[in-house]
């Protein structure tokens, strides 16, 4: 017969001195008494340590020797104990890829609702695009100049890891010889095994041809095979040699010893084709959308530019030049260190005399223009440059990348602390230029529902999420297909603010989350999970609430407390107390004066008791006397 209690006998933990205590469960429970007195090391140390010990002891002894082996805690026996879980006020980490979302599973949602039924937009003119069709395909690839040898590709895997070796056997049982591995062709049958824990891209050759007006027939069987086993897509990568569709060597195939893939400039080339998805105004098309590509932790969505960060930390043209007293040529870009010798004079006198301005003119007198282009450069645009000698002037031209290119440059090969610690005074973190701080690349920005993107629902505080999710209107369709993801997102955003948290928003990033949100967050996915007969712990959750939101978590505890569990709560809150079936009152003093239970019981029963102070704190004996005087409030004056 199932216990209805949780007796403990015996607890000696820390400073607790003997204690032996019934719990009961199914019950809200509240550990009470000043600092030190032994509510937590009862609470974590007894109850939720031996719940985890116990916990790790039903599983099997193969997974226990990777989890290693807990302490028994101090206590005599324990008895009628459910599993536990321990909700702390902790911070949810360090790792700055972390947000709300991720820790609230939120953004999984998200991405699975903008993969299903967002509706793709162009990234170049913003127009929706529509899917293109075989015969516009066909017609996009005849475009190419005659006599261009081109590879039909059919994409199987893209940024996945694997061996793939069951993969390569398939294709070669269908009759396919070749595939381009990493940016490599190679054949399958000689193809080397591949790193496991590398992100791959394997595209099958489905066939190999020279541009021209007889060739349709041929391209058009490619093309219907390529889309049927590339999922609606295919490549069209063009031939600038035979190197580009010959390679049988493992290192020739893009591989180094240890199984890193090598970069190739032949996908740089590439024509990539949907019958899905595509721009005819643009003549771009895109690849199906998939729950990875709204992943700022997956290299088909994150911003190559910032690694999906959100930021980038880069020189800042403030710092680079600390006295804008002093001419370009006098060293005014700092970190520059050394005199401008005359192979590199001759380079910015070439920039000067295209932009206009004169490189002697000191830096804060130079228009915006020409600070622009010696930080920054000139893009593709091709600039003249004159070295004169003693048998006269030899001209030659080609692009300038800029000053900050260059810096960056020598950071980046900079095999020094030291020197890299010299370079990283004139750097700053910023919002990354290209994603604006969302994370996301351009495809998956593009993507909208309700007229949304989801860096712009993210943005938004949880209350008004919850509330574009309660009014998002869907056509018939999408609305079977969301269904379900509405349901939890909504159930999802309705607990956050059920704890007090929707001020935040899903894209806030776990380290800047105090104890007492991370907690509230955990508390709110606990609720969401559902759970029934468990044991919750949870460390002062009122701590940093609001007056108006204690209620709301009490509600929350009390809807957990419903579902059938015991949740015990180590707080100090009157508020709390009162609402609490049962009061433990630890003490009587902090130490070595605590350690025993002086009261324990209902309110009014803790009321009653005369040795229990906080009994008479709630008896109005004793109070905390309002200040008389209070600290002044200091009001940052805003800039500008």
């Amino acid at each position: 017969m199932e216990s209805h209690t949780i007796k403990v006998k015996g607890a000696r933990e820390h400073n607790l001195q003997n204690v032996t205590l019934e719990i009961p469960r199914g019950k809200l429970v509240c550990f009470t008494g000043v600092s030190g007195s032994g509510k937590s090391s009862f609470a974590f140390d007894t109850l939720f340590a031996e719940g985890q010990r116990r916990y790790l002891e039903s599983l099997s002894s193969y997974a226990r020797q990777f989890l290693g082996q807990l302490a028994k805690p101090d206590v005599d026996q324990i008895t009628g104990l459910s599993p536990a879980i321990a909700i702390q006020q902790k911070s949810s980490g360090w790792n700055p890829r972390s947000t709300v979302g991720t820790i609230t599973q939120i953004q999984d949602y998200l991405r699975v609702l903008f993969a299903r039924v967002g509706r793709q937009h162009c990234t170049k003119c913003n127009r929706p695009i529509s899917a293109q069709t075989r015969e516009h395909i066909i017609a996009r690839i005849m475009e190419l100049p005659a006599d261009t040898k081109v590879l039909i590709l059919a994409p199987v895997v893209r940024g996945q890891k694997g061996e793939y070796r069951d993969l390569f056997e398939d294709m070669i049982r269908q009759g396919f010889a070749r595939a381009r591995v990493d940016g490599r062709v190679v054949s399958l049958s000689d193809v080397s095994p591949l790193a496991r824990n590398i992100r791959h891209n394997i595209e099958i050759v489905i066939d190999r041809l020279t541009m021209s007006p007889t060739v349709r027939s041929r391209l058009a069987e490619a093309v219907e095979q390529a889309l049927k086993l590339g999922d609606g897509t295919l490549i069209v990568q063009p031939l600038s040699s035979e190197n580009d569709a010959k390679s049988d060597s493992p290192r020739a195939a893009g591989f180094s010893p240890r199984g890193r893939a090598k970069s190739t400039s032949a996908q740089s080339r590439d024509l990539l084709l949907s019958s899905h998805y595509a721009c005819p105004t643009c003549d771009v098309s895109f690849e199906r959308p998939s729950p990875q590509l709204f992943s700022f932790n997956s290299p088909t969505g994150m911003c190559l530019t910032c690694d999906g960060m959100g930021t980038s930390f880069d020189f800042d043209a403030d710092l680079l030049v600390p006295d804008p007293r002093k001419s370009f040529l006098k060293l005014a870009i700092e970190p520059m260190r050394t005199r401008i010798g005359k192979w590199r004079r001759h380079i910015y006198r070439g920039v000067a005399a295209h932009v206009g301005f004169d490189l002697k003119t000191v830096w804060h007198k130079l228009p915006a223009k020409a600070k622009r282009a010696l930080l920054y450069g000139l893009g593709a645009t091709h600039v003249t440059y004159e070295w004169r000698w003693s048998g006269g002037v030899w001209r030659h031209g080609g692009t300038f990348p800029g000053v900050i290119a260059e810096l960056r440059e020598k950071h980046r090969k900079a095999k020094s602390n030291f020197v890299r610690a010299y370079y990283e005074k004139y750097m700053r973190k910023g919002e990354c230029p290209d994603c604006k701080g969302g994370r996301l690349n351009a495809q998956a920005t593009a993507v909208r529902v309700g007229g949304e993107t989801i860096n712009n629902v993210c943005a938004k505080s949880i209350v008004d999420c919850a509330a574009f999710f309660e009014k998002l209107v869907l056509d018939p369709t999408e609305t079977i297909i969301a269904v379900d993801v509405l349901k939890e997102l909504r159930g999802r955003l309705k607990f956050l603010c059920d704890v007090g948290l929707e001020y935040l928003t899903l894209e806030r990033t776990a380290p800047t989350l105090s104890g007492g949100e991370s907690q509230r967050i955990r508390l709110a996915s606990q609720i969401g999970a559902g759970l029934v007969g468990v044991l919750y712990i949870l460390d002062e959750p009122s701590v940093g609430l609001h007056a108006r939101d204690n209620k709301r978590l009490l509600d929350s505890l009390c809807r957990l407390r419903d579902l059938g569990n015991t949740v015990i709560v180590v707080e100090h809150d009157e508020q709390t107390m009162r609402a609490a079936d049962e009061i433990v009152d630890f003490g009587p003093g902090p130490g070595v004066r605590g350690g025993k239970i002086v009261a324990h019981g209902d309110l009014e029963q803790i009321k009653k008791t005369s040795r229990s102070i906080t009994g008479q704190y709630l008896r109005g004996e004793k109070e905390i006397a309002v200040p008389k005087e209070r600290r002044p409030v200091s009001r940052r004056k805003k800039d500008g």
